[in-house]
């Protein structure tokens, strides 16, 4: 099978040479004679363009006219049909936009994603630079409920593996606009033209427009320049895309350009999780079973309605069966005990299956269950601050870019222009304690201390320094110059004034 594919490889690149390069290319579909030429490559009974074929995308989403045909460049026919083989070999496959959908509804995978959303927002964005632009920016932000959006976003990323935001500048319904590059520049986006809403739309709705296929060097190299929305054709500059766990090129037409939903990498873990608690409950409901030892060969041929028929006997105790009743049986003849299933240890099991969901998620299981390490000194402190390192990272590589966009264009929206200057960080999910924030004080206090004493700073400047302190004791409340350090002699002189000397 492997040298079928390896000559598929080989096939690809020769016809790649010999054709002249196509720039753009439609994700719709394999040909027909490219899946019966491969469908004998693999041991499976399904055939490959079953398991891997571009992601089909709901009625009406396309354009007028456009049909789901075969649309591929030269040689793309042979990459594809690679990626259908390798793809079947492991069993892999996107689950569809549907049935991602229906798993949402299920308290474990929302669960995940709520988590995921709820800690990138929670603490959201400050904001940098001209503190009378930031106030309007903040309004602004605060107007539009970009806040919300982002956190409902990250949450159908989660679900979907990608999710776009759309600015609406008041052309939504205009399909001529709507194609044409959003250039973050006054003319297109100004005070008299502001941004007027910002939309969510999942990636059911919106499906993946040209892009190159051929040549690796070119800048559209499996990027969509646009994207077809409910029939309306809308430049990419248009969205604000948010994919978190991109796919490798071969696989992205099968993901419609998204990435692997979080949902999808937790699945087998939760359908362990599924069985493992059903298996549990089942054995909990019929653990012990009651064996009756009796001579069948005397019961048996007594008819289903004679009093000592064996199902009479049996029925009559089934209904009668709690801890209050009386069951005979024949002291010389038959034999009446119980068995029941050992069910120690069923509880670590069960445990052990939800507890895994937390390995694929990456949220520590004090936030994902609410379990507190157990034993001597034992502290989910590491876990956390790894788990607000991964937020951290998932922020800056997959929000921030929607985010920095974002603020170009409500700074056109608003004052006309960009202000370089103006900037904006993710702000640190970590807090810490009150106790080590004395600590820090104190050492802060002990070095502006020694600092002033050998001149190395003024006490102007360490007191301009507390009063500007972000979360300091001091900030904002410290006005008018310093005060002069009392003088030791003065000091002792009156004292002694006081009758506090001998």
């Amino acid at each position: 099978m492997f040298d079928r594919i390896r000559a598929a490889w080989r096939t690809f690149w020769n016809s790649t040479a010999a054709s002249a390069p196509v720039e753009q290319a439609h994700p719709f579909g394999v040909p027909s004679h490219v899946l019966a030429s491969f469908a004998n490559i693999s041991n499976f009974d399904i055939a490959p363009g079953i398991t891997f074929q571009p992601a089909e995308p709901f009625p009406g989403t396309l354009p007028d006219n456009m049909a789901l045909d075969a649309a591929l460049p030269a040689g793309a026919d042979q990459i594809a049909a690679y990626a259908l083989a390798s793809v079947t070999h492991e069993g892999l496959g996107f689950l569809g936009y549907p049935y991602l959908a229906e798993l949402s509804q299920r308290a474990e995978y929302r669960h995940v994603a709520s988590i995921w959303a709820e800690h990138c927002t929670r603490k959201w964005i400050a904001l940098s630079g001209d503190k009378e632009k930031v106030a309007k920016l903040e309004r602004e932000m605060k107007r539009l409920e970009v806040r919300a959006l982002f956190q409902e976003a990250v949450e159908k990323e989660c679900f979907f593996g990608r999710v776009h935001i759309h600015m609406d500048f008041g052309d939504w319904d205009q399909r001529d606009e709507q194609a044409t590059p959003l250039v973050l520049d006054a003319v297109k986006v100004n005070p008299k033209r502001p941004l007027k809403r910002a939309d969510l739309i999942e990636p059911a709705w919106c499906y993946p427009g040209p892009y190159s296929a051929q040549n690796p060097l070119a800048p559209d190299f499996y990027r969509p320049s646009a994207w077809y929305v409910s029939g309306t054709t809308v430049h990419a500059s248009r969205l604000l895309t948010m994919v978190g766990r991109p796919m490798p090129n071969l696989l992205k037409p099968a993901y419609a350009f998204g990435g692997v939903s979080l949902t999808q990498l937790c699945k087998p873990y939760i359908d362990n999780w599924l069985r493992a608690r059903q298996s549990v409950s089942d054995l909990m409901h019929s653990f012990s079973v009651m064996v009756l030892k009796t001579d069948l060969d005397q019961r048996l041929p007594l008819p289903i309605n004679d009093p000592g028929s064996l199902g009479r006997r049996l029925d009559l105790f089934n209904k009668t069966r709690d801890n209050r009743g009386t069951f005979v049986v024949d002291k010389d003849t038959e034999d009446f005990t119980n068995i029941s299933a050992p069910i120690a240890g069923l509880d670590k099991l069960q445990a052990q299956a939800l507890e895994q969901i937390s390995s694929v998620s990456g949220i520590p299981l004090v936030i994902l269950l609410g379990i507190t390490p157990s034993g001597l000194n034992a502290s989910s402190e590491g876990e956390i601050r790894t788990f607000y390192d991964r937020i951290k990272g998932y922020q800056e590589k997959v929000m921030g870019p929607a985010v920095e966009s974002l603020l170009k264009v409500l700074q056109l929206s608003l004052f006309g222009e960009i202000d370089e200057d103006i900037g904006f960080e993710f702000a640190s999910l970590w807090e810490m304690s009150d106790a080590d924030k004395a600590a820090i004080r104190k050492s802060d206090a002990e070095a502006d201390s020694t600092y002033v004493n050998t001149g190395a700073v003024s006490p102007e400047e360490v007191r301009q320094r507390l009063n500007d302190e972000d979360g300091g004791l001091y900030t904002g409340r410290l006005t008018g110059p310093a005060p002069e350090p009392e003088d030791e002699d003065e000091e002792d002189a009156g004292s002694l004034a006081f009758g506090g000397g001998e």
